[in-house]
């Protein structure tokens, strides 16, 4: 059975989506560009955005959640997410960027990430996304829809520390495919992340990848 979406999909419908913050990778960039990084993390905070021509995954599990995170001035905040977590992922020609405003005298700095480029795609293991808004072509194999998140066993299970009702609604699938990804999110964590092909810059200004 396969089961396929086009157009603007958002999170309350087949929001699959992919790729760690900027601000997690730009810490770790040298060791993921030399190779695997075998660890988790998770950061949360500021919303950013991901392109991809591609993303690939096995294992895929989707349920909704509050990812926890800080305004600006360092005041908590919630934001109403859906999370989604794959066994493996591979990604096509990756592009994610975040913007910093009110910088003191640069005003708006941009960080902006590009991987999987050269013919080799980012491989993620185990990675959670927590995703606000998503447009992608999707396609999914031996779909289910309606199950409990806590029972859901075809994807990595619910995420580990987090606001999730393990009851609640999810959807699971073998496999998910995206293609002309786009889409904001405001956390994510993974066990390996390898990242081929790094290219980390800095621009004065907004500078994003959609």
């Amino acid at each position: 059975m396969s089961s396929q979406v086009r157009g603007g999909t958002r999170w309350r419908r087949f929001a699959v989506v992919m790729v760690p913050t900027v601000a997690a990778t730009a810490a770790i960039g040298v060791a993921m560009a030399q190779g695997a990084l075998a660890a988790s993390f998770s950061v949360s905070g500021q919303d950013f955005k991901v392109t991809a021509d591609k993303l690939d995954a096995t294992g895929f599990v989707q349920y909704g959640s509050l990812a926890k995170g800080n305004d600006l001035d360092g005041k908590p905040t919630l934001h109403p997410v859906a999370v989604s977590g794959f066994k493996t992922a591979d990604i096509t020609n990756m592009c994610q960027s975040v913007v910093t405003p009110n910088v003191p005298v640069f005003g708006s700095v941009s960080l902006m990430l590009r991987a999987g480029t050269g013919g080799t795609p980012v491989h993620a293991e185990n990675i959670y996304l927590d995703v606000a808004e998503l447009d992608a072509d999707a396609e999914f194999s031996n779909i289910d829809i309606g199950v409990a998140a806590g029972s859901a066993d075809k994807g990595p299970g619910i995420q580990p520390k987090t606001e999730a009702n393990k009851f609640g609604f999810a959807q699971q699938a073998d496999t998910a495919v995206l293609t002309k990804v786009k889409q904001r999110a405001w956390a994510t964590s993974a066990g390996t992340f390898k990242l081929s092909g790094l290219n980390l810059r800095l621009h004065k200004g907004v500078k994003e990848c959609y």
